[in-house]
């Protein structure tokens, strides 16, 4: 989280240089960004509001990290596809042992014995194979995202244990589950969501380069390339990990 408002104070500076090259559907996303927006305002961020201040912050790091937990075997899959063999089986660790010992996730054992949490995705792993991000997608109920990273989708629910889960366990039980899984989410956000109502003069470019700087991040594992000091806009490059310009 503090990464994320880090990144977002430093999107204040792109707003006023960003080009439009890399968001071809600005039309379309902004009428998107407003519906999303509309409904945080009347749906999520009140139950998220509800959510944190009837919960304690034990309570709600521990339903954090089961949630995390129940999805990591998408970080598991998406290092070993990026080929970082090593931390591909630390992670499948980190799971295995958050899912015995940690009961479920709700304890994250692991992190006390030192197993590093990461955050992998295929949009990341295309973007070490080269593929190009494409255009910026505001998707309905989902929020930012990129031709690049949609594919993330497929994976992504399939290495859901949530999601294999609505096979064997009653709707009476998933979904309240899944509920409470977007509700947890977006009481995560609250901070950065806040600083971008009180910050931003467009909250659109504010959330759409804030994005895409902390893909940027991500991507290159917390240590992104320097920009030379011509570039205006800190993501003219649609690939970064490719040789073309």
């Amino acid at each position: 989280m503090k990464v994320f408002l880090a990144l977002l104070m430093l999107s204040l500076s792109a707003c006023a240089t960003a080009r439009n090259d890399f968001d071809p559907l600005q039309p379309v996303n902004r009428a998107t960004y407003a519906v999303n927006d509309g409904l945080d305002k009347v749906l999520l961020r009140p139950l998220a509001k509800g959510y944190t201040a009837v919960t304690s912050k034990g309570l709600r790091t521990a339903i954090s990290n089961f949630y995390d937990n129940a999805t990591y075997l998408n970080t598991v899959l998406n290092s070993f596809l990026q080929g970082k063999g090593k931390q591909g089986f630390n992670d499948l660790e980190r799971f295995l042992i958050n899912s015995t010992v940690g009961m479920l996730g709700f304890a994250d054992v692991a992190s006390s014995i030192g197993l590093e949490k990461h955050n992998e995705d295929f949009g990341q792993t295309l973007a070490v194979w080269g593929v190009p991000q494409g255009a910026y997608i505001v998707y309905p109920f989902y929020g930012p995202n990129s031709v690049r990273k949609t594919p993330d989708f497929v994976t992504s629910t399939a290495t859901d244990a949530l999601f294999w889960s609505a096979f064997v366990l009653s709707p009476q039980v998933t979904i309240p589950l899944t509920v409470l899984k977007y509700v947890d989410l977006r009481a995560r956000l609250e901070d950065a969501a806040s600083m971008r109502d009180d910050m931003a003069l467009d909250p659109y470019i504010f959330t759409r380069d804030a994005w895409r700087q902390n893909r940027n991040y991500l991507i290159y594992d917390g240590h992104p390339p320097a920009m030379s000091s011509e570039e205006d806009d800190p993501f003219a490059e649609d690939d970064m990990f490719s040789s073309e310009d």
